[in-house]
């Protein structure tokens, strides 16, 4: 059998499949939390309780309505984009401006709201969500057996992320939001509806953790915990590539999820941690971020 550092290849292989994979909910989540923090600076919180919100939406739209896995991949994500474009209108437009500290300690409260609603309702337990008939089973790819449905998450991932950095980075609606941002008085003044701008932008945001939601909803038990479990490291990844950077929130998770990966082969004990230590030689190094911008 073909070894690589005294590894196995196909152990060695199946584990950065495993951290691709987490690198892409790494990434998409991420993401969500760097649009949303660099647009509207605002430490949103609250971003892994719309994931779960994503996965229950398509959970519900399938139990509930006859809705299958492709229409919820449209659908769940607009459900959590108004979600969250109702809580922006409401209540967190009232946090702009202030210290970063307030949109914190709010978003928290709502992910703790939004976590407790569905454990009363729905308990602790995950409720199973099957893959779509179309991506099941498995392709030879010569090195190894590849989940059909593990690398459609995969290029899902990647395709929603580049889509994301396209639009912010090259197109005109996202030079209005980086100048709404700069001067929203002066962008209003040339007639863009900056309010409206923000709000969408922030169920833009919600809508990204909507989508890694239903992409992770067959892959994972659909449980009320799933968004909680995950966000202190995607907090971790937002930090590393630099608060409120498109492209180091992208990079950054795809990278991490795959080191993860390799430290679990190599050195299983330092996994669950790898992320942590990162971080902290960064912040020590660059506490800009590795994509971000020193002030």
């Amino acid at each position: 059998m073909t070894t690589i550092f005294g590894v196995a290849l196909p152990v060695l292989t199946g584990q950065l499949l495993i951290g691709l994979i987490n690198g892409s909910f790494y990434a998409l989540l991420s993401l969500g939390l760097a649009v949303i923090f660099g647009l509207l600076r605002i430490v949103n919180f609250a971003h892994g309780a719309f994931y779960m919100l994503g996965a229950f939406a398509a959970w519900m739209l399938l139990n509930y309505a006859g809705i299958g896995y492709w229409g919820a991949l449209f659908l769940a994500p607009l459900i959590v984009a108004v979600v969250g474009m109702v809580i922006e209108r409401t209540m967190l437009r009232a946090l702009y401006g202030l210290d970063h500290l307030y949109g914190l300690l709010f978003t928290f409260g709502l992910a703790l709201l939004l976590e407790g609603g569905f454990r009363h309702y729905f308990g602790t337990s995950g409720q199973p969500f099957a893959a779509p008939e179309a991506l099941r089973g498995a392709t030879n790819i010569g090195f190894m057996m590849l989940p059909n449905y593990r690398g459609w998450v995969v290029v899902a991932s990647l395709v929603v992320c580049l889509g994301t950095w396209a639009i912010i980075e090259k197109t005109k609606i996202g030079a209005y939001l980086r100048a709404a941002t700069e001067n929203s008085t002066l962008v209003q003044a040339f007639g863009v509806n900056v309010p409206l701008l923000l709000t969408l932008t922030y169920g833009f945001g919600c809508a990204l953790a909507g989508v890694a939601g239903v992409l992770a909803a067959p892959l994972f038990q659909v449980s009320p915990l799933m968004g909680s479990n995950l966000i202190i490291i995607v907090f971790a990844v937002v930090v590393i590539g630099g608060m409120g950077s498109i492209l180091g929130a992208i990079v950054t998770g795809y990278m991490l999820g795959i080191v993860e990966g390799l430290c679990k082969v190599f050195y299983p004990e330092a996994a669950n941690i790898v992320v942590f230590v990162i971080m902290a030689i960064v912040l020590l190094l660059r506490p800009a971020g590795l994509f971000g911008k020193d002030s």
